[in-house]
């Protein structure tokens, strides 16, 4: 079986409406990609730092609970387990606060052997963050040789806009690394200042690449060097949109694992079948803005593999 490895930090979200907290879940971007696909029966592994505190226990629980590999998650002592705070507005978009306590020694792990075709998939604020820079390079440079298919999202909030000049060489080094890129328009707005996904395909500045480019209610766009497409959005009602661009990326991952698409086969995809990947993104992230949980169902993980007939 294909492994998948997701990189990112771990949080508790505690989700208020109204200033009134009305939910509290394990999240952090990539981990609530590992969770959709862990309920998948996907054989995934989620790269993470959490404390062996009383959060960090809770979190570990239902992890493991949802089949995600952990093998790879460091658990420190001198320290506590993130919390996020999640104020949804009139939209149900979500604005965040932070409250983190990390150790002096950072993501103290074994690199994964990884093996050719396996996917990793990485971004946010972890993803360029100066404090585990060096284990994530070396992470990605094994990765890179082992020919496993890279997928970097930024995922870039405004809150670091004025550290954008710092931030940027570690931000075009991830796309460097990368063979799909995945970003919203105002990733793309606020790094590099691209209004459509032609211009944010271009600011790449490696045709080599392949781009999915999300825009809320205009659907997703499909960028490569030879073509490109688009996927209409669904027509919902949201009641959270947290964790709504993180099941896109679990969507892609699902949509290449159940086409079999390889390392080798990036650059022969035609159009037709991108689309189609893309397509099970909108649906993981349409499926997680009708409820307040991060990441998809088990009943909607089980019906979704049946109905796409695909046996991890």
């Amino acid at each position: 079986m294909r492994r998948v490895f997701t990189i990112g930090e771990t949080v508790l979200d505690i989700i208020f409406q109204n200033q009134i907290p009305i939910a509290a879940k394990a999240g952090g971007s990539m981990l609530n990609v590992a969770v959709t696909l862990g309920r998948l029966g996907i054989n995934v592994h989620f790269v993470s730092e959490f404390g062996k505190d009383q959060v960090g226990d809770i979190v570990a629980d239902f992890l493991h609970s949802n089949n995600v590999n952990t093998d790879f998650s460091y658990r420190f002592h001198n320290g506590k387990t993130s919390l996020a705070l999640a104020f949804l507005d009139e939209s149900q978009n979500a604005n965040y606060s932070f409250y983190k306590e990390y150790p002096s020694k950072r993501l103290d792990i074994l690199i994964p052997d990884f093996l050719e075709d396996d996917i990793v998939l990485f971004g946010s604020f972890y993803g360029i963050s100066s404090e585990i820079r060096e284990m994530l390079y070396s992470i990605l440079i094994k990765a890179k040789k082992s020919k496993a298919i890279i997928i970097y999202d930024p995922n870039f909030r405004k809150t670091h806009l004025h550290e954008l000049k710092v931030l940027m060489p570690s931000i075009k080094e991830n796309i460097e690394f990368a063979d799909i890129i995945k970003g919203s328009n105002e990733d793309f707005e606020l790094i590099f200042n691209a209004e459509n996904p032609m211009q944010a395909f271009q600011k790449l500045d490696d045709d080599s690449k392949i781009l999915f480019y999300t825009a809320g209610k205009e659907g997703a766009f499909y960028y490569s060097n030879k073509e490109n497409g688009r996927v209409n959005a669904k027509s919902i009602i949201p009641i959270s949109t947290v964790g709504a661009g993180d099941n896109f990326n679990a969507g892609i991952v699902f949509g290449l694992l159940s086409e079999d698409v390889t390392y080798s086969d990036i650059q022969h995809i035609d159009c037709r079948k991108w689309l189609k990947i893309i397509q099970h993104g909108i649906n993981f992230a349409s499926e997680v803005c009708l409820g307040l949980d991060n990441y998809i169902s088990a009943s909607y993980a089980k019906e979704y593999l049946k109905i796409n007939k695909f046996e991890p």
